[in-house]
């Protein structure tokens, strides 16, 4: 069974920082693209990271870029999300997912990824 399942949410406050973990399980890992995403109270979804299988890292949305950081250790089967920086628009339901298409590099379209995680709550107070 595939799992993704992320951690490390919580409360932080304007200008703090936070690590989010994802840890995957059930299907190959290190073949895949991982991504994490957000949903914000106004329930729109926002792609935040991406990180091809061999951890080429794209961030398309330039407020996102410089505080947020993707990285993946495909021994642990792990990605992490680090928020530095933390913004009250930060504020969100954060998801992990894998993608198998494109031989490890990232899909184009949110759709295109194969797993989603359940989320994890970030808040960020001012």
């Amino acid at each position: 069974q595939v799992r993704l399942v992320e951690s490390g949410g919580g409360s932080v406050q304007v200008g703090g920082s936070l690590t989010l973990s994802c840890a995957a399980s059930g299907f190959t890992f290190s073949s895949h693209c991982m991504a994490w995403f957000r949903r914000t109270p106004g329930n729109q979804r926002e792609e935040v990271a991406y990180i091809s299988a061999t951890g080429v890292t794209t961030i398309n949305t330039a407020s996102l870029r410089g505080r947020f950081t993707i990285s993946r250790d495909n021994a642990k089967a792990t990605a992490q999300l680090r928020l530095n920086f933390a913004r009250p628009e930060d504020t969100a339901v954060y998801y992990c997912a894998a993608g198998g298409k494109y031989g490890g590099w990232c899909p184009i379209r949110t759709d295109e990824f194969d797993y989603w995680g359940q989320g994890t709550q970030v808040t960020v107070s001012s």
